[in-house]
Order: C-alpha cells, then sequence, then structure tokens
C-alpha cells in the first residue's frame, strides 16, 4: 500500500476539528458530511448496544432491568 504524503491545509484541518454533527448530514454528499454520519451511526449504535457480548438484557414495562442474563442476539445472515 502507497503512503499518501500530501499535507492538509489548515484550512482544511480547521474545517475538521470545527465539524459538529448535524442530522442533515446523511443527505449531504460531502466527504466531511458523509464522515460524520457515519462515525456518528457507528458511535450511536455502540451506545445504544452497550456491550459488545451481543446480548440484550431483560426489562419490565417501566424500563428497568430485570435480568443480565440477557437473550442472545441471532447472527443469521440476511
Amino acid at each position: 500500500m502507497e503512503k499518501n504524503n500530501k499535507k492538509v491545509s489548515q484550512e482544511d484541518a480547521n474545517k475538521v476539528a470545527e465539524k459538529m454533527y448535524d442530522p442533515t448530514d446523511y443527505k449531504k454528499s460531502d466527504q466531511l458530511s458523509q464522515g460524520t454520519a457515519i462515525t456518528h451511526e457507528q458511535s450511536s449504535d455502540a451506545y445504544t448496544e452497550g456491550s459488545i457480548d451481543g446480548k440484550i438484557d431483560s426489562v419490565d414495562d417501566n424500563g428497568q432491568l430485570t435480568s443480565k442474563k440477557g437473550e442472545d442476539i441471532p447472527r443469521k445472515g440476511f
């Protein structure tokens, strides 16, 4: 794989550093917005799931945890 040693301008670096997620990023076509949307999706999924073991904990009608054993998430293909 060839390394890309292209220098990034300070202006481009500032755009990335100042970029914050916006729900409209999913509809935009520029690389920065698309990257932000994908990163938001990944972090949202990880936060929502809460663990890497792939198990869903049981909760009651009020959202209170009833069991920490968890149910395995089916890993079937589409």
